[in-house]
């Protein structure tokens, strides 16, 4: 696996060959920024840790310099705050016991490059997963939202036959309670052990510099289960809730602002308007 990306960070925490460790990989997580993986592909996580047979793959396209910081990282240049964050998602990896972490170091400008793009075909050519966690295309980050567009553009670029059989675009800047069922996906959570917050404690900077991301994204969790069904008792603890993305495999025509606006007239339908 060649990648020609500005600042490469590959981390193999059982130390494995690299093509070895993104070849047994069977649940992909494409992330924007250190801590979006240990949120957006948490399934993926936990479905890997422990098994023999399942492993996880993160991948983080961007270095996260220019995050908001307080306390004891508010003097950080954008240099330093990129480097504290590479070694965090290096944590998380080694706690999660992740295949494979790469960390791909573009901008967020970049997002939306073709460099970035070639830089994903490439990674999910050599990894094949059968699972792939990625932001969904409405969420309220637009790096977020940049980086799905191109992590689909990489996936449609691919023969079907190695393209992931399910793909996922996860809430993380902004709830997708709103979106109708039909094009919805909920990703039931099972962490007796509590291996999410300590993967997310992992990330200091952003949870002492200020973001609760520890509690709160296991807040929004737990209320999706207990908010799901009016009429009905919970049937889970905690779940995300996530986009399928999928239709825009199968269909190549089908483009995703049209899509987008198929989901928001889905909404506008369940509303009565």
């Amino acid at each position: 696996m060649q990648l020609h990306c500005p600042a490469l960070d590959q981390f193999v925490p059982d130390g494995v060959d690299l093509n070895a460790a993104a070849a047994r990989t069977t649940h992909l997580g494409i992330g924007a920024h250190p801590d979006d993986l240990e949120i957006i592909a948490i399934p993926g996580i936990l479905a890997a840790y422990g098994s023999e047979d399942t492993w996880f793959t993160g991948v983080v396209a961007c270095n996260g310099a220019g995050s908001p910081r307080a306390g004891r990282y508010a003097e950080l240049s954008d240099t330093a705050m990129a480097a504290t964050r590479r070694d965090e998602q290096r944590q998380a990896a080694a706690l999660g016991c992740y295949s494979l972490q790469l960390q791909l170091g573009f901008s967020s400008a970049e997002a939306r490059s073709a460099d970035l793009v070639d830089c994903l075909e490439a990674i999910v050519l050599a990894c094949r997963p059968t699972t792939l966690f990625l932001h969904n295309l409405a969420d309220a980050h637009a790096t977020h939202r940049a980086l799905a567009r191109s992590t689909l553009s990489a996936l449609r670029q691919l023969p079907a036959e190695v393209r992931p059989e399910a793909v996922y675009g996860v809430e993380v800047w902004r709830s997708l309670d709103w979106l109708p069922e039909r094009f919805r996906v909920t990703l039931p959570i099972d962490d007796p052990d509590g291996l999410q917050a300590r993967l997310l404690r992992c990330h200091d900077s952003q949870i002492s510099g200020g973001k609760r991301y520890d509690t709160a994204i296991l807040a929004r969790q737990q209320a999706n289960a207990t908010l799901a069904e009016s009429h009905g008792v919970d049937t889970v603890t905690a779940c995300l809730l996530a986009m399928d993305l999928a239709p825009l495999l199968e269909s190549p025509d089908l483009e995703t602002d049209r899509f987008l606006a198929e989901c928001l007239e889905g909404f506008r339908v369940d509303l009565g308007l």
